[in-house]
């Protein structure tokens, strides 16, 4: 029998992203270095944000770039925009990496001073000018929640609902019919939720399961 190699760890059920964008500016030897940090949730996204910065400042010589991906931080690329290989793009990828967030990208602006920085020199200002916006961010957890469907009676309705908010549940749609129907976005442990519904309704209340879906919890 083949070996089937080392177990995968399971994917992340939460993970920290950038609640608002972050705009810094660190100097070296005149050289200015902007850096511009924004959430974006695809590549695509992203560069439409080295596009805007293009945009806004079209007399700066290079707009260097790096983005970090998914929950489970796979996707990552970095670009240096025209400056020696590797003394942009790779050192600001390593200092996203280093925040712990995903999600999110990084563009720096580079305004030449007149004076050559070398490959070192460009290498720390690249790295530093993302750190500096990094200490700027405030963070925001997104986490895989549970999407339920909720039937119960009217007379149910009004205290189950009431409960279903004091357990950090999240009602995003809500039908009166013949029996009120719920649309629930449930915290991962959906067992209690359903637990205290069988509690307040006598085991009325019919919770169904119909997928998961990723949301900002704070």
């Amino acid at each position: 029998m083949a070996d089937p190699g080392p177990a995968r760890p399971p994917a992340p059920r939460r993970y920290l992203t950038l609640a608002a964008p972050v705009t810094a500016q660190v100097e070296d030897r005149r050289s200015v270095f902007r850096c511009r940090l924004e959430r974006v949730a695809s590549e695509a996204e992203a560069q439409q944000v080295v596009a805007a910065a293009r945009r806004a400042f079209p007399d700066a010589r290079h707009h260097c770039s790096a983005l970090v991906l998914g929950p489970d931080r796979s996707v990552r690329r970095a670009h240096d925009d025209g400056e020696p290989s590797g003394t942009a793009g790779a050192p600001m990828l390593e200092v996203l990496l280093g925040s712990g967030l995903s999600d999110l990208v990084a563009v720096v602006s580079r305004w030449f001073g007149g004076t050559l920085l070398g490959a070192g020199g460009l290498v720390r200002a690249y790295s530093d000018a993302v750190r500096v916006a990094l200490q700027q961010a405030q963070p925001r957890t997104r986490a895989l929640l549970v999407q339920a469907v909720l039937e119960l009676d009217h007379a149910d309705a009004g205290r189950v609902e009431h409960a279903l908010r004091a357990a950090g549940a999240g009602v995003v749609g809500v039908d009166y019919g013949v029996a009120a129907r719920y649309d629930l976005v449930l915290p991962p442990d959906r067992e209690a939720v359903a637990a205290e519904l069988a509690r307040l309704t006598g085991g009325r209340a019919r919770l169904e399961v119909t997928g998961e879906v990723w949301q900002d919890v704070r």
